[in-house]
């Protein structure tokens, strides 16, 4: 058994043998080799097909999305404005109503005088005759002249200082002073 030839075809069938068991366990090895190769050649196929119509479909998604919030900002804007614009109608029928107000206490206090001017009795002639025919703010008011506030009424206008303070209302009171003021000028 110490023959070279022996061992060296013993050692041939050794390599022979596990190659074949190398062969062997490598062919299931090379199948599943084979199947993924397959399916990642069907992967790839299927990406090919499917991928570009899913990316041009999310780019179209983008761009409605960025038209939609493009609308959404004009409409924030346009009701920005419209907010703008009652408040500015607001503010102007404010100032309408205030003009109204002031027109209809001008033209009421208007009314009342002419109403207290109508409605006098019509002086009789001859200022010396007695004290009795005068109304009562006429008699006030000569009675404060005569006590020497009759200087009530100096300034280079010559009206009256309720009138200059801002205190005087418009009202027959003050037509009656102004009647005084006049017949002493």
């Amino acid at each position: 058994m110490s023959d070279p030839i022996f061992w060296l075809g013993l050692s041939i069938l050794l390599v022979a043998v596990s190659l074949t068991a190398v062969l062997v366990t490598l062919i299931p090895a090379v199948q599943a080799l084979t199947r993924a190769a397959r399916s990642v050649e069907k992967l790839a196929d299927t990406l090919s097909r499917e991928f570009p119509p899913t990316l041009e479909a999310i780019r179209l998604t983008g761009h409605e999305i960025s038209e939609l919030t493009d609308d959404v900002s004009d409409g924030v804007q346009s009701a920005g404005e419209v907010v703008k614009q009652v408040d500015r109608s607001i503010g102007s029928a404010k100032k309408q109503a205030q003009n109204v107000q002031v027109t209809t206490r001008s033209v009421v206090t208007g009314i009342k005088a002419a109403w207290k001017t109508l409605t006098r009795k019509p002086p009789i002639s001859g200022r010396g005759r007695g004290g009795d025919r005068l109304s009562a703010s006429q008699r006030s008011a000569i009675s404060l002249r005569d006590s020497g506030l009759d200087d009530r009424y100096s300034g280079s206008n010559r009206e009256s200082p309720r009138l200059r303070s801002g205190e005087g209302s418009g009202l027959a009171e003050d037509a009656e002073d102004f009647d005084e003021v006049s017949k002493d000028s």
